[in-house]
Order: structure tokens, then C-alpha cells, then sequence
């Protein structure tokens, strides 16, 4: 069960699920223009889109943690995944911006469901001085869909209409499921008892790295949702040159993401605020660099591989402070996370109604990291993988 042949197929239909809910999470990012107009709405209103889906993600933590802890994980993710293809084809069919905004949030409650029982699962079946690697590599299915995903359904959306694009990802939910139903192995959960569960979380060493993922969720998202009229407006780059811009921070996300599972491995100390602080420096160099040719380009990579470098440090720190509340655990970091996006999206449309604007929305992202390292400081360090062998 432990080698690298049997894990790979399980590893896929994980990546494959992820890769599903990472496209249909950020791929409004790259539609917000058109969305907008479609629907006769403000981009700001539109930017709404992003908050809606990240409240989903948080309702859906607490109300499905527990009970995930406790249900075989080949099974909830199965159900996990269905309901979100089903989601995605709500979006897709929605007659107006309400419906839309209501999908939205709907399609997101199975959104920290389906990671938290992903990430743990992926660890279960791998070796434990290969732990954080798995986990990233699941979560690698996050941000291959910043590579494609986004960028793809971007394009497909500006070609036809932004509904395509959501009808796409209802479509490889479903394939995921297939593939799910067939790689999976039968895995049975731990019983756990609810309200213990909660007593595991309820802790500073457990709330810590929440409050740190949800910090860096907020800098990531007051930026990040707002990249494409960033680009556009000031950066003054065409449709197409601003899905390539994309293209390349996904890439960068995804190295980020699996660099982190390296350094988690290694159980590097500073990995977290070392990360926080140089997405500061790419963000404060996009915003005075944002009108050269090359420079933004380069600067999207940086950004990206190190706003994911901290990504499974954090989830395996999560998951060795919260002991039997691991599968809770697991579960409120994507809800952490998504708390921050919504945040994020909200600060940074109050900031366009600022005399500020767009072009200097970068130092607010600067500012909210400057926060972040601060909280990160005092984290604890992670075990090297050598330790957790032993």
C-alpha cells in the first residue's frame, strides 16, 4: 500500500478532484470582466462572487468536520465531489447574479469537506517520513488548476460565455467521481467522537496556524481577485496576454506547493514567515514594476510559488497539534483559508472605492503581510520527516 505504484492512482483521483475544485474556486478570477457585464453588474459586485464562495467554505467546515471524521473517506468524497459537480452546473445554468451569488456559496459547503479528507487520506496511505509530500501533491491538484484550469476556462469563457466554462468544470467533477469510485481504496475512518473533536481544536497551538492561514488567505485575495483589471487597467495588457500572466502565476503556485511539502519534510522553522515576507517584496515590486514589459510577468511566478510554499507546512502542523482532531483539523485550515478570501475580496473592493484605486492595490497586499509574518513568528517548528519516523 506504501509504494509508489499503489499510491499513484489513489494520488491522481485526489489530484483530479482537486484540480476540479481549484478551477471552479479561482476561475472567476479570470471572468470577473465579463461576468460583470453579462449580468449588468459593478465589478466590485461581481468580486462578490469570490466572498460567496468563500463563506460556503466556511459554513460547510463545522457542519460536515465532525461528520466526515467519523464516515469511511472513499465514501464522503465520493458524495463530496457529486455534490459539487452539481454545483458547477447550478452556476452554469444561474438566470441572474443572485442565483449566481446563491450557487456559489452552495457549490462551496463540500469545499473543506473534500480537502480535509484528501490531505489526511493522502497521508494515511503514504509512508510517514513522506507525509507533507502527499499532502502536497493532492493539493497540487489546486494549483495545476491555476495553471490550466484557470487560464483555459479564462479563454473559453471570453470565446464563448463564462457559462461554458462552469459547464466544463461540472464535467470533470463527474469524471472525477469515476475516477474516484475506481482508484479509491476502501479505507475505513477512525471513530471519533464530536465533541471531543472539538475539545482538540479549541487550543492555541491548533488556532495558531488557523489564524495564520486565514491572515495570508486575506493579502493573497485583496490582491488576487482583482488581478485580471489589475493587469488590464494598468498593466495595459490584452485579454490574451492576461490569461498568459495567470498561466504563469499558477505555475508558480504549484512549484510553491511543492516546495512547501519539502521544507514541511524538513521541518524548517522559518518556512512560513520566510514565504509571507517574500510574496511582500514580489507584490511591492508589481507595483512599481507593473508597467514594464517582462518585469510583472517574472514577479506573478514569485508571488505564486511563495504564497503556496506555506500551504502544507501549515496543514501538517495543523495535523500533529490537533492529534485525534485531525480530520476537524484538516477541515477548518480550508475553511480558514476561504474566510481570508472572502475577506481579502472585500477589503480589496473597499480599497478600489479609495482615491487609491487599482493601481496601488498591491501595498495593501504588502501591508496585510506585514501582519501576517508578524503573527507567523512565534509558530511552532514542524518535525523533521527523520523525527516523525522514528
Amino acid at each position: 500500500m506504501h509504494s509508489r505504484t499503489l499510491l499513484s492512482l489513489p494520488l491522481l483521483a485526489l489530484a483530479l478532484g482537486g484540480f476540479v475544485v481549484g478551477s471552479s474556486e479561482f476561475i472567476i478570477m479570470g471572468l470577473l470582466p465579463e461576468v460583470a457585464a453579462d449580468l449588468h453588474v459593478s465589478l466590485a459586485d461581481a468580486g462578490l462572487l469570490v466572498s460567496a464562495y468563500a463563506i460556503g467554505v466556511v459554513i460547510g467546515a463545522p457542519l460536515l468536520g465532525p461528520l466526515l471524521g467519523r464516515l469511511p473517506r472513499r465514501r464522503a468524497l465520493l458524495w463530496l465531489m457529486a455534490a459539487y459537480a452539481l454545483g458547477n452546473l447550478a452556476c452554469a445554468l444561474a438566470p441572474d447574479y443572485r442565483w449566481l451569488l446563491a450557487a456559489r456559496m452552495l457549490t462551496a459547503i463540500s469545499h473543506a469537506g473534500f480537502f480535509g479528507c484528501a490531505t489526511l487520506l493522502a497521508a494515511e496511505l503514504a509512508p510517514l517520513h513522506r507525509r507533507a509530500s502527499a499532502m502536497a501533491l493532492v493539493l497540487s491538484g489546486l494549483t495545476i488548476a491555476n495553471v490550466l484550469g484557470v487560464p483555459l476556462g479564462a479563454w473559453l469563457g471570453q470565446a464563448t460565455s463564462w457559462r461554458m466554462t462552469f459547464f466544463a468544470v461540472a464535467g470533470f467533477g463527474l469524471l472525477a467521481v469515476l475516477a474516484m469510485a475506481l482508484w479509491l481504496p476502501p479505507v475505513q475512518a477512525p471513530a471519533r467522537n464530536p465533541a471531543g473533536a472539538w475539545n482538540g481544536i479549541l487550543r492555541w497551538p491548533v488556532l495558531h496556524p488557523l489564524l495564520v492561514c486565514c491572515l495570508s488567505s486575506v493579502a493573497l485575495f485583496s490582491v488576487f481577485t482583482y488581478i485580471s483589471p489589475l493587469l488590464r487597467e494598468v498593466g495595459g495588457y490584452s485579454a490574451e496576454q492576461n490569461n498568459g500572466a495567470l498561466l504563469l502565476f499558477g505555475i508558480g503556485l504549484t512549484l510553491g506547493n511543492l516546495l512547501g511539502g519539502r521544507l514541511a519534510d524538513r521541518g524548517l522553522r522559518h518556512a512560513v514567515p520566510l514565504a509571507l515576507g517574500v510574496s511582500g517584496l514580489a507584490l511591492l515590486g508589481l507595483f512599481a514594476l507593473i508597467q514594464l514589459p517582462l518585469a510583472p510577468l517574472a514577479l506573478l511566478l514569485v508571488w505564486g510559488m511563495a504564497s503556496f510554499a506555506i500551504s502544507s507546512p501549515l496543514q501538517l502542523l495543523l495535523v500533529e497539534q490537533a492529534g485525534e482532531s485531525a480530520s476537524l483539523a484538516a477541515t477548518l485550515s480550508h475553511a480558514a483559508f476561504n474566510l481570508g478570501n472572502a475577506s481579502g475580496a472585500w477589503f480589496g473592493g473597499l480599497w478600489l472605492s479609495t482615491q487609491f484605486g487599482l493601481p496601488h492595490l498591491p501595498l495593501l497586499g504588502c501591508g496585510l503581510l506585514l501582519l501576517t509574518i508578524l503573527v507567523a513568528l512565534p509558530l511552532p517548528r514542524l518535525r523533521a520527516a527523520k523525527e516523525r519516523w522514528r
